[in-house]
């Protein structure tokens, strides 16, 4: 698996575009790099970059962007609504795939150390990253922000971790650390008032607000036995936050930083707010997204506002993204689009073209012109994948029938699974021709001396074990749609029993067509244990689907 890292370094320039395509022409000319977003804001004066790649190439591309914001960047002239301490002011890595955190901040300390001596400027490491228990807060680390930075520089316990320990007045100071996916995240308000924004912020935080004696904002605060004050928890954990006044937009925002999804989802942010907003007599109208997202973030929103709205989840990912940004109001304030915002979409855009991605008659085409891919296994998957989406949808019919309510979360249950199924084999359209693409290239090979040829063998080997692999998934994964249109034919409506047959006919199609992918592919394999393992694997879901499908289908025919 390739080794791809994630960076976000957030520039402290929001207005001057011509400052920021300086900045973000150093990234581009880093070869191996895709940049997947630039997001700048004119009230915060900052601009949110996104890029990713291999570790190397990332790590240069953040030494030069780092240095050239240096150069354009003076502090000393700098305003803006959002806490900053240096002309990049953070730089954070985030492991995407094939790497741990532990490389990234190996990877971190690498970049810091050029930046501190090549550039002069001061640097600290936060986060996972960070050197002292006082620096991995980002807010600890940054308070006072860059004004403060003349004193608290000088401070023993805030010597920079590389670079001079001294003021830096034009460049200000930079934080690079390693840390989980966060996603910023802006709620809107229907008013202006950054103290009325505050005080859903505080609702909703994670630090909450300071405890008072009589409960008030304005009372007297409680107090610790080292005479700091006591705060009172707010609603979510994982989530910093504060109010500010957005001058382009003319509202006031509760600003977001989502530090851990898995604790606390986007949409779970966003209805805090909605309850927290609502008891203050105000409304939250809509939100807004900085910089990119996971997928799941938006899929998992969208189910959870169908399944507030009793209805079925299982929809397709495009939809519940959309249900997501519509529940959401994500393009109350400019466009969202998801092919932009969504990481997993943008790193797929610059990873060249997929069958998955052609209309009905391209792939047809495809499929019959003198390519031999795509071939009988990703058709052999796209039978899988149509056995599976029949089978979800008419959970989802079933689903919908009036007076049925009470089932909606069996129906719903299996529609989910349909979409899992549909999604893991139209996956497997592109990997089995991809698998075969990787046995061309091995055959490709030089031969000639004993080193090559041994070098070719063992590359034939593996594409050879690899091109039958993936069609074995296919039937592994086709098969796991019986269950599913077993029940839909027992309880579905009757009026689409068909579709369930149709369904079986098409799983069936997937595991004994992958199955013949399977087989003719072991014929160059040497390894004759593995080969007669896989052999009888196949064979036997050949014969179970045979079974399966049968039952179904006498189901359905019984019924009609």
């Amino acid at each position: 698996m390739k080794k791809l890292i994630e960076c976000v370094p957030n520039f402290s320039e929001g207005n001057d575009l011509e400052i920021i395509r300086q900045i973000t022409a150093e990234i581009e000319a880093v070869a191996g790099i895709s940049l997947l977003d630039v997001d700048p804001g004119a009230s915060t004066n900052r601009t949110v970059v996104t890029f990713v790649g291999e570790p190397e190439p990332v790590i240069e591309a953040a030494f030069r962007a780092i240095k050239k914001a240096g150069q354009l960047i003076d502090m000393r002239k700098h305003q803006g609504a959002h806490p900053r301490m240096g002309a990049t002011d953070v730089c954070p890595l985030i492991p995407i795939s094939g790497i741990s955190f532990e490389e990234c901040i190996e990877y971190a300390r690498k970049l810091g150390k050029r930046v501190g001596e090549e550039l002069g400027i001061p640097v600290y490491f936060y986060e996972k990253a960070a050197t002292a228990p006082n620096r991995k807060n980002l807010a600890v680390l940054r308070a006072g922000e860059y004004e403060g930075f003349a004193t608290k520089i000088y401070q023993p316990e805030w010597k920079p971790d590389f670079g001079p320990q001294e003021y830096h007045a034009k460049s200000g100071q930079t934080a690079i650390g390693v840390r989980d996916f966060l996603i910023a995240y802006n709620v809107n308000l229907n008013t202006k008032s950054v103290r009325r924004a505050n005080s859903v912020a505080y609702d909703v935080r994670e630090a909450g607000r300071p405890k008072t004696e009589d409960g008030t904002p304005w009372g007297k605060k409680v107090l610790d036995a080292n005479g700091k004050p006591i705060n009172e928890p707010g609603m979510l954990k994982a989530v910093k936050g504060i109010g500010w006044f957005v001058e382009e937009y003319g509202i006031a925002q509760v600003s977001m930083n989502l530090t851990d999804i898995s604790v606390t989802p986007l949409h779970v942010a966003f209805d805090a707010c909605v309850e927290s907003a609502h008891q203050r007599g105000l409304r939250v109208t809509g939100s807004e997204l900085i910089g990119l997202l996971p997928k799941k973030a938006l899929t998992d929103a969208g189910r959870y506002f169908l399944k507030k709205s009793e209805w079925s989840e299982g929809a397709s990912e495009e939809e519940l993204i959309q249900i997501a940004i519509k529940s959401m109001g994500l393009a109350e304030l400019k466009p969202f689009d998801p092919k932009e915002k969504i990481i997993e979409y943008a790193i797929e855009a610059n990873s060249g073209p997929k069958l998955v991605n052609l209309n009905l008659r391209q792939f047809c085409n495809e499929t019959l012109s003198d390519s031999p891919a795509p071939g009988g296994g990703s058709v052999a998957a796209l039978c899988g994948a149509l056995g599976a989406s029949l089978g979800g949808m008419v959970a989802n019919l079933s689903a919908g029938k009036r007076g049925w309510d009470a089932r909606i979360p069996f129906y719903s249950d299996w529609a989910v699974r349909a979409q899992a199924l549909k999604d893991e084999l139209l996956y497997l359209i592109d990997e089995d021709t991809r698998a075969f693409n990787q046995m061309m290239e091995a055959m490709r090979l030089p031969k000639g001396n004993a080193e090559e040829d041994k070098i070719r063998a063992e590359a034939i080997e593996t594409a050879s074990k690899y091109a039958a692999e993936i069609p074995f998934r296919v039937m592994q994964t086709s098969f796991k749609s019986y269950d599913l249109l077993n029940a839909m034919a027992n309880e579905g409506l009757e009026a689409s029993i068909t579709d369930a047959g149709v369904g079986a006919l098409c799983t069936h199609a997937a595991v004994h067509g992958a199955g013949l992918n399977v087989k003719i592919n072991l014929g160059g394999i040497k390894d004759e244990a593995w080969k007669a393992d896989m052999t009888a694997k196949v064979n036997n879901l050949i014969a179970q689907s045979r079974q399966k499908s049968d039952e179904i289908m006498g189901m359905v025919e019984g019924k009609m």
